[in-house]
C-alpha cells in the first residue's frame, strides 16, 4: 500500500492545509495599470471611470490615504500637482492623461484603418452593438464609433433583470462585454473613445468626420447614440460632479463610498436598478422622487424588490434645493413639496437619473427631428421630405436624407428598453441592406 492511499483521506487533506497555509501568507505581487490621484479629484475620476467602463482591470491608490501611492510618485519623481498619474504595466508613466491617452496605451483602437465602409454606425449602445454584430455578419465592412465605452447607459446598470434569456438577469457591463465580442468576431471594426462631430452628403455616400479631423466615407449611415441623463442646475451640483457626485453609477463609485449614506435623484428604471446594486455598498441609499409615487415610471419588480431591501428607503414630494461640500459632497439641502420645510442631510455620495437628452447636434440641419431633438424616420419624415432626391419613400428606420438611418433611444417614439433597443439595432441592418442595393 501507498502511504498516501487512499488520497481522499491521506494526501489530499494534506496538501489543502499547506496551500490555505500558504495563501495566508502570500500576496501577489501587483503587475497590471495603476492609478495615482486625489480621491476627490475630477481628472482622477474621469480615467478610473474610463477603465472601468471598458472593463480594463487597474488599481486605485489614493495620494494623502495610501503610503503606497507617495512611495511609488516619489519613485518616479512625480509631481503631486500633476494628477492623475498612471502606471503602465511596460513601466511607462502617464500625467495627467486624458482617457483618449489611456486608450492608446491598453489597446483601444481610435483611428479607422480604412478610409471607407459600408456601414458606419455612431454609438455603442445596445442598438448600435446590434447593428454591429448583424451587419459584419452579413458581410458588411463595418465600423461602430464610441465616444466613452461600449454599452451606452445600459452598460452602466447593476442588473438588467428583464432580458429575454436570462432569467436570473445580467450587468450591462457583461452584456457589453458579450456583445463586443461578437461584434468583434465577425469582423466589426470599434473605436473608443472616438468622437464623430460631423456628417456632410456627397450622394451616394455620407462622410463622418472624427474630433481629430480624420473624415471616413460610409456607403450607410447608422445613428444610435441613446440619450444622456439631463443635467441638474441645482446649486453645488456642477462644482461637486466627479467628487461625491455623479450621472449614473458603477461599481468605482459604490466601492469608493462603501458603507456612506446615499441618494439618487430619479424614479425610473435606471434609477430603480442603481439603488439595488448600492444597496451593497452604502449604509443607506434614499431615492428622492419628485412625485407622489413610483409606479408611473419604474417597472413593479424593482419597486418591489426596492420595497424589500432593508436599507433602501422613498422619500416622495421631495426636491433637491442644494448640494454642499469643501472640495467634495458633504450634505444636500432637501425640500418637501407639500410642506416647503427644509431639511440638511449628511451625503456622501448623489446619484442622478433625471430626464433624458438626445445627443444629436453633431447631425447638421439635414436630418430632421423633432422639438426635443430626437431623430425622425420612416413614415414619420413623410413621403418626400425636403432634399429628397430618390424615387421610394424613406424606409423604416430610415431618416429625411437617404442612407442615414437611426434606432434605438435616439430614434423618435422609441421604446426605452434595452430589449427593443437590440431589436431596432437588428432590424436597421434588414433595411440597410434594401437601401445598399440601390445604390
Amino acid at each position: 500500500m501507498k502511504p498516501w492511499d487512499p488520497p481522499e483521506e491521506r494526501l489530499y487533506p494534506v496538501l489543502d492545509d499547506l496551500l490555505e497555509d500558504w495563501w495566508d501568507h502570500f500576496t501577489p505581487r501587483f503587475e497590471g495599470i495603476s492609478v495615482i490621484g486625489h480621491r476627490w479629484g475630477r481628472a482622477t475620476h474621469d480615467v478610473r471611470a474610463f477603465l472601468a467602463r471598458n472593463q480594463v482591470p487597474y488599481r486605485s491608490l489614493d495620494l494623502g490615504t495610501d503610503d503606497e501611492a507617495e512611495a511609488l510618485l516619489l519613485d518616479i519623481g512625480g509631481d503631486p500637482t500633476l494628477l492623475p498619474v498612471v502606471l503602465m504595466p511596460d513601466g511607462q508613466v502617464l500625467v495627467q492623461p486624458t482617457p483618449a491617452d489611456v486608450a492608446g496605451h491598453i489597446g483601444l483602437k481610435t483611428q479607422p484603418t480604412e478610409l471607407s465602409y459600408d456601414l458606419v454606425i455612431v454609438g455603442a449602445g445596445p442598438a448600435g452593438l446590434a447593428a454591429a454584430v448583424y451587419g459584419a455578419s452579413e458581410g458588411l465592412a463595418t465600423l461602430l464609433v464610441e465616444s466613452e465605452a461600449p454599452g451606452g447607459q445600459a452598460g452602466q446598470s447593476a442588473r438588467i433583470e428583464n432580458y429575454l434569456g436570462f432569467p436570473k438577469g445580467l450587468s450591462g457591463s457583461d452584456l457589453s462585454r458579450r456583445a463586443v465580442t461578437q461584434a468583434t468576431r465577425f469582423g466589426a471594426e470599434i473605436l473608443t473613445p472616438a468622437e464623430v462631430i460631423s456628417v456632410t452628403r456627397h450622394d451616394p455616400f455620407r462622410t463622418v468626420t472624427l474630433h481629430d479631423g480624420t473624415e471616413v466615407s460610409t456607403k450607410a449611415l447608422l445613428i444610435t447614440t441613446g440619450v444622456s441623463y439631463t443635467k441638474l442646475d441645482t446649486p453645488g451640483i456642477e462644482d461637486l460632479t466627479g467628487a461625491g457626485v455623479y450621472y449614473g453609477t458603477s461599481r468605482i463609485e459604490g466601492a469608493s463610498h462603501r458603507d456612506e449614506p446615499m441618494f439618487i435623484i430619479g424614479a425610473g428604471n435606471s434609477a430603480g436598478q442603481a439603488a439595488m446594486f448600492l444597496s451593497q455598498f452604502g449604509s443607506s441609499v434614499t431615492l428622492l422622487v419628485r412625485g407622489a409615487t413610483l409606479q408611473e415610471f419604474m417597472s413593479q419588480y424593482l419597486i418591489d424588490a426596492i420595497s424589500a431591501e432593508g436599507n433602501i428607503f422613498v422619500r416622495h414630494s421631495t426636491q433637491l434645493v442644494e448640494a454642499r461640500g469643501d472640495g467634495h459632497l458633504e450634505q444636500l439641502v432637501l425640500k418637501d413639496r407639500n410642506t416647503d420645510e427644509i431639511e440638511v442631510v449628511t451625503a456622501g455620495a448623489l446619484f442622478i437619473f433625471i430626464g433624458q437628452s438626445a445627443r444629436t447636434d453633431w447631425v447638421g440641419d439635414d436630418v430632421d427631428r423633432d422639438e426635443r431633438g430626437f431623430i425622425l424616420s420612416g413614415a414619420d419624415c413623410g413621403p418626400h421630405p425636403k432634399g429628397w432626391n430618390v424615387q421610394r419613400p424613406p424606409l423604416p428606420f430610415e431618416t429625411s436624407v437617404p442612407g442615414i438611418f437611426v434606432a434605438g433611444d435616439v430614434r423618435h417614439g422609441s421604446v426605452k428598453r434595452v430589449a427593443s433597443s437590440t431589436g431596432e439595432g437588428a432590424m436597421a441592418v434588414r433595411f440597410i441592406h434594401e437601401h445598399l442595393a440601390d445604390l
